[in-house]
């Protein structure tokens, strides 16, 4: 739209603007040129993100390894005629499908966020006169007329601004009003300096102005963040990574083992069919196939219970990310903080008032009674001033209040204090007003006080204490000499250093309405003012700590106001005695690369506890710088500028009442009620959730090794088979799945958010997780053949009778396997285990299918299970309970789960 080479916009002065534009300000365009202009630049609209369709919702589901090594062992089922196991599998990836899909499908519809800005109207000078437009018609170089309450609706070159402000908090992070002139700024300068544009999304609080329009649609710069939110990659979370390199090992270990097992009973001598039938079976049987049903299930179930709590998961695998994750980077604004200034603290002559916002009336610091007489006069000349001097004006029952974020503030300390405006301007009503000014950073207005006039004035403490002749004590007024002026300049500098907004507020009576309104001021005080913390964040942060999260601020603020509300928040070291807070400006930032970055540079980055003046595409930078060095991170956010950085991150997460919808749209989880707290209870959903999957692949594997073993070692030592390709498949998909799902649907100990995040790149089934499977299948492998061997020579059973005993002892041990999925530091009889419902529930069912398949008539003709008789039954259920007694041993030797 503009050349590269040229000056920027708003580096140049508003004539050279114009004739670029070729646009006169006091007539706008014509219909014409308009014309010509839209079909040139197109209409004034973002590019909408295409929502997530049903078919795509549908065809996620059956993605992953897992799920398509059960479909080819469902296409095998059948070539071999196993027509009910080949059903079987299908029914289980049905069940995992539609669990998934409408789980995921209620969720994308509940994030779909509106494209609100298309019914947006600005008003524009066109043909040298005012008209009401439709935002999406704005051309470049039409001339838009500002005025307070308006939205931005393209980005502006301002030609015009009387006492103009603009809420530019959604783009930059800065949660005050930027004051707005019309000449130019540095070449260099960052958007939130950029005082002479107004932006496309961001919002007039104060004043009014004219803009020329210099950019539209996507070449805003909320087009320019909407873009990177477009482009931005979003990885597959780590658990479906986890998950997919989980079914590539199996594949191979399922080859492989068919193999083996073929090959062995071959050289033995058995039936070729029937081993290629066994084969098959123990195939299978290798595969978990309540795999991701229970993955599914266990992070459908995670969605359920924070959309309980007020959080809306985009997708099952979020839940579970939030569990990983290693580093949370922070937005400021509306995040940590109330996006709601807040009066903190009075500085008067010769003391301080600090403001319990929880407490109805002021108190004085290290005193909980009320001020002494002379304080008291000194707290109501700051009060009314505060309230006098004041344009804003506070929420009503139809309407928002509206303004200035710190004079609403001001508005708000002087009614706890006894006295709200309506009430003073009923004995002091306003004569005249004079804005803020630029150039002399301050405002005042005139009103009647008796017989004379009061005259009440506010500003930067630097402007106002340079025109003050007096001060205001407990005692009266007195005389300000250069030394007053110096420490109260002191004590101002001390309050800023703290992160604080100051006001000096002045006051003078004369007889005359025509005064100097800025000469012979009695200074009355300072205020301090801050976007107050959130109440929950400090709880939260400190929750985070303690479950080894590292929580970092990233935000446009200033430095030194960041820093600030970082110490507040718990932020940085945490040694009590160490305060080196570490704080990086993005100027620093500005070319930073994370495929490139150098050694120092990153590491710097990597320890920074805050990030201050970033923008958006930085923001993305050291997301993804993090993620470059093995962390999984979370992006909080509520602004348009958080959106490309929320949606790079494993796990974005947008505020519900404060966000955007832009922001929303991006996140992979919502907080409706803005709760930082949430998110720790997410994080400890998302770590039960795993440790559920990961029991549950520990319990089926061992279970599934086992029959495997049984099968292979029988055969090499030449035993006749001792279970049969149908039993195998009944204990595979029955009695093994149902106390698998129970261990899905646990709750998780009280333990789990004390301890530190999970190895980023630790698989869900590490080395000394295998040896557990390895230990706990040969457990029950050796109880099984032995069962099996005494059955055949020492009860002197049939081979049909011992198949039989071999069934139950495997069925049972399988069953009894469940208990040794308890943590090694958990007790033995009262553990997560133990008090899961579920696991109860699923024994007695599994028990019961064990009964049938042993006693209903027809269904153990067709496993060929005959009556053992009691013997047999009695060596089955002592055998069965060898691998319990032998899986405690090992769990309370072992470190660590």
């Amino acid at each position: 739209m503009t050349d590269p080479d040229q000056t920027p916009d708003f580096a140049a002065e508003v004539q050279t603007v114009a004739d670029r534009l070729d646009v006169n300000p006091e007539h706008g365009l014509d219909d014409s040129m308009v014309a010509g202009r839209r079909d040139r630049y197109g209409p004034n609209q973002l590019r909408a993100q295409e929502k997530k369709s049903v078919f795509s919702i549908l065809v996620h589901q059956f993605q992953g390894v897992i799920v398509w090594l059960l479909a080819l062992a469902a296409g095998v089922s059948f070539l071999f005629q196993d027509i009910a196991e080949g059903i079987a599998i299908v029914v289980v990836l049905a069940i995992n499908a539609a669990i998934g899909f409408f789980t995921e499908l209620r969720a994308a519809r509940s994030m779909e966020a509106l494209q609100g800005i298309s019914s947006v109207t600005t008003r524009v000078r066109r043909a040298g006169k005012a008209v009401q437009i439709d935002a999406h018609k704005l051309v470049p170089g039409d001339i838009v007329l500002l005025e307070a309450g308006d939205m931005v609706t393209a980005d502006l070159r301002l030609a015009d601004a009387s006492n103009l402000q603009s809420d530019e908090s959604v783009l930059t992070g800065e949660s005050v009003p930027v004051v707005k002139q019309t000449g130019p700024v540095g070449q260099d300068a960052a958007i939130g300096d950029r005082s002479c544009m107004a932006f496309k999304g961001t919002a007039i609080t104060q004043g009014a102005g004219v803009g020329i329009v210099t950019t539209t649609g996507m070449n805003t710069e909320l087009g320019h963040i909407s873009h990177l939110v477009q482009t931005a990659d979003s990885a597959a979370s780590p658990l479906e990574k986890r998950l997919d390199r989980l079914g590539h090992r199996l594949v191979w270990l399922t080859l492989a083992l068919a193999a083996l097992t073929i090959g062995a009973g071959i050289l033995r001598g058995h039936e070729v069919a029937m081993m290629f039938q066994t084969g098959v079976a123990l195939a299978v049987a290798a595969v978990p196939e309540g795999l991701p049903v229970v993955a599914t299930l266990s992070l459908a179930r995670g969605m359920w219970r924070m959309a309980a709590r007020n959080a809306v998961i985009s997708n099952l695998s979020s839940v579970e990310t939030l569990g990983a994750t290693t580093v949370i980077l922070t937005d400021k604004t509306g995040t940590l903080t109330e996006n709601d200034m807040a009066a903190v603290r009075y500085v008067l002559s010769d003391a301080d008032v600090s403001i319990d916002r929880q407490a109805d009336t002021l108190r004085l610091v290290g005193s909980d009674g009320p001020p002494n007489p002379g304080l008291q006069t000194q707290l109501d000349a700051v009060l009314r001033i505060g309230a006098l001097c004041n344009s804003a004006a506070l929420a009503q029952e139809d309407a928002p209040a509206s303004g200035d974020p710190m004079e609403v503030a001001l508005l708000r300390i002087a009614m706890r204090g006894g006295q709200p405006r309506e009430t003073l301007l009923q004995d002091h009503a306003t004569v005249e007003e004079y804005a803020f000014d630029q150039d002399t950073k301050m405002m005042a207005t005139v009103h009647r006080d008796g017989d004379r006039f009061l005259y009440a004035a506010k500003g930067a403490p630097e402007a106002v204490l340079g025109v003050c002749s007096h001060v205001l004590g407990p005692d009266g007024r007195h005389p300000m000499d250069a030394s007053a002026r110096a420490q109260w300049l002191k004590r101002s500098d001390e309050a800023a250093s703290d992160g604080l907004r100051l006001l000096a507020l002045a006051e003078k009576r004369t007889h005359s309405a025509d005064a100097d309104p800025y000469e012979g001021l009695t200074l009355a005080g300072l205020v301090c003012l801050r976007d107050p913390l959130r109440g929950d964040v400090k709880d939260a942060i400190a929750a985070a700590r303690a479950a080894g999260v590292r929580v970092v601020m990233m935000t446009g603020d200033h430095a030194s106001t960041a820093a600030a509300i970082a110490r507040a928040a718990g932020l940085g070291p945490t040694d009590p005695g160490d305060d080196d807070l570490t704080v990086i400006e993005g100027s620093d930032l500005t070319d930073l690369d994370p495929e490139q970055v150098d050694g120092a540079l990153r590491d710097r980055v990597i320890a920074a506890d805050v990030f201050a003046r970033v923008a958006p595409a930085t923001k993305l930078q050291i997301a993804a710088l993090y993620q470059d060095n093995g962390h999984v991170v979370a992006m909080t956010g509520d602004g348009v500028n958080d959106a490309p950085a929320l949606k790079k991150a494993d796990i974005g997460i947008a505020m519900g009442q404060r966000g955007t919808e832009v922001a929303r749209e991006a996140a992979h989880m919502v907080l409706k009620d803005d709760a930082f707290g949430t998110i720790i209870a997410a994080m400890r959903q998302g770590r039960i959730i795993f440790g559920n999957i990961r029991k549950f692949v520990i319990y089926l594997m061992s279970c599934n090794v086992s029959e495997v073993l049984i099968v292979g070692l029988a055969v090499i030592a030449g035993l006749p088979m001792p279970l049969l390709p149908l039993q195998i498949l009944f204990l595979n998909l029955v009695t093994d799945v149902f106390p698998a799902f129970a261990l899905g649907l646990g709750k998780g100990d009280d333990i789990i958010m004390r301890q530190p995040p999970r190895d980023p790149t630790e698989e869900i089934v590490s080395r000394r997780h295998w040896i557990m499977i390895g230990v706990l299948g040969g457990a029950i492998t050796i109880a099984t053949l032995g069962a099996f061997w005494l059955a055949l020579y020492w009860l002197l059973l049939t081979t049909a009778q011992a198949i039989t005993v071999t069934f139950l002892t495997l069925a049972l041990a399988q069953l009894w396997n469940v208990f040794n999925m308890r943590a090694s530091a958990a007790g033995i009889f009262v553990n997560e285990v133990t008090r899961n419902p579920w696991v109860w529930g699923a024994l007695a069912l599994c028990l019961g299918l064990i009964a049938a398949a042993l006693w209903l008539p027809g269904l153990s003709d067709i496993l060929s299970l005959p009556d053992p008789g009691l013997p047999g039954f009695l060596l089955a259920t002592g055998a069965s309970f060898v691998p319990l007694g032998l899986g405690q041993i090992f769990v309370a030797l072992r470190s660590g789960d």
